[in-house]
């Protein structure tokens, strides 16, 4: 109040002390109305006839600028023009009475201004009114323009980042008047966006702006509101390029492994480096996106992505075992050789080297040695004949042993064989399972992008 009675009676006491011929006609108009209007005006009561009576206000927003948004506090930072249009009851004259003057401008501190603040306020400093000026027109109207910073809660929901939408809403409202005797509406059904300047991270849908009217507990009377709701979704571009895509290829690359030889050395290397990579990237995204309740849409990509990374590395050493089986391992199973070695074999065209593909090598069976037989299928046994070589029984004995070597070195071979191709029919099934995964999570995320 102080402030308020220095700076009226500042501008009084140069418009009085100011003599009238260093004025031009319309200036000598516009002094001699000036005297006549705010000779006995005081800016401390509501300016109405009747005290019972309610005054209108309009109010208009315009967005020029989206400052910030602070994820991390939930308090979002504008600059907005305001501006708000009411009729003075006490300021009201003839336009002919005055050479046809019908508006003058005088700064904002000599006129009375409705205590409209901001209600979801996130600013520490008390509310200021800017020191603009009023445009006073014959019939009592004033409209005052003055721009402002505001910063203001907002409610940050980021399940969805980095395609994310929010709606912030910045209530506006008398702080001392009931509805009964200030009422305050809004210019229009939303805000303008005329003058915005585009920001790099969010785009503007809109601005509507509804008035509501509540009654609070401290108080009896209702309380009229404007709140313009600003719908905004993020521009997710940058995020797609520096977060997504990585991630998205590397997923790909990972199930490669199980396509590449067990003889390379390099399968299980592969899956490591791959799950190296992902954890850098996940230390990125967690530094970049806001803290939330919930896990947001880019993270659970991350994680399903690094679980399945983790199993394939894991399936591929259970492969590789398969692969490396000695000859000293059992036979593969019936059912085995059945179900994988025949008809998953056979639609994985898992072949052997000259093989055709959709056809499968039969099951071998170990041939059993057999004693060496005479010409006529009865055993070599002693003869009359003196030099016959039958009689040469340690002779036969160790060809029958070579003989059962080379054929258990053949079984052996067979079922290490086996065994090789066996891993490599599970090495192509997980191939396309886990590429499979990795493309249809890697397409349901980038769809969200669309």
């Amino acid at each position: 109040m102080g402030l308020w009675s220095h700076h009226l009676s500042l501008g009084l006491l140069l418009l009085f002390l100011l003599p009238p011929e260093c004025l031009g006609a319309e200036g000598r108009l516009a002094l001699k109305l000036f005297r006549d209007l705010f000779t006995n005006y005081t800016s401390a009561l509501r300016p109405v006839a009747d005290t019972d009576q309610t005054l209108n206000v309009t109010l208009e927003v315009t967005l020029s600028q989206i400052i910030d948004m602070d994820e991390r506090n939930q308090v979002l930072t504008l600059y907005l023009w305001i501006r708000q249009e009411w009729t003075d009851a006490y300021l009201r004259w003839d336009p002919n009475a005055y050479g046809g003057l019908d508006a003058i401008r005088i700064p904002s501190s000599l006129v009375w201004r409705p205590d409209i603040v901001l209600y979801n306020k996130a600013d520490a400093q008390p509310p200021g009114s800017a020191s603009t000026n009023v445009v006073l027109r014959h019939d009592g109207a004033v409209r005052w323009d003055a721009p402002a910073i505001t910063r203001s809660s907002c409610r940050v929901d980021v399940t969805a980042f980095p395609f994310d939408a929010q709606r912030c809403g910045l209530t506006f409202g008398s702080w001392t008047h009931g509805g009964h005797q200030l009422d305050v509406r809004p210019r229009g059904t939303a805000a303008s966006l005329a003058d915005f300047v585009e920001n790099v991270e969010w785009r503007v849908l809109g601005m509507p702006a509804r008035r509501r009217v509540l009654t609070y507990g401290c108080c009896s009377e209702p309380y009229p509101d404007v709140t313009f709701t600003l719908l905004l979704r993020r521009r997710a571009a940058a995020y797609v390029c520096n977060l997504l895509l990585p991630c998205v290829l590397i997923s790909l690359l990972a199930p490669l492994a199980f396509h590449l030889p067990a003889d390379s050395g390099e399968k299980v290397s592969l899956g490591v480096t791959v799950l190296l990579a992902l954890t850098v990237f996940q230390l990125l995204l967690a530094e970049s996106m806001p803290p939330a309740e919930s896990v947001p849409l880019i993270g659970k990509y991350y994680m399903a992505t690094m679980t399945m990374v983790t199993f394939s590395t894991a399936l591929t050493i259970l492969i590789m075992n398969l692969h490396y089986c000695g000859p000293s391992a059992r036979p593969v199973p019936a059912w085995a050789r059945a179900l994988l070695l025949g008809h998953l074999a056979r639609g994985l065209c898992v072949r052997e080297r000259g093989e055709p593909c959709g056809q499968s090598r039969p099951p071998e069976s170990s041939p059993s040695p057999e004693p060496p037989e005479g010409e006529a299928g009865h055993p070599v046994g002693p003869c009359h004949e003196p030099r016959c070589l039958c009689r040469q029984e340690a002779l036969l004995r160790h060809v029958a042993t070579i003989a059962n070597t080379f054929h258990s070195h053949r079984a052996a071979q067979r079922c290490h064989e086996d065994w090789k191709r066996l891993a490599r029919v599970m090495d192509r099934f997980f191939l396309g399972i886990f590429f499979s995964m990795a493309l249809v999570m890697s397409l349901l995320v980038l769809v969200q992008a669309l």
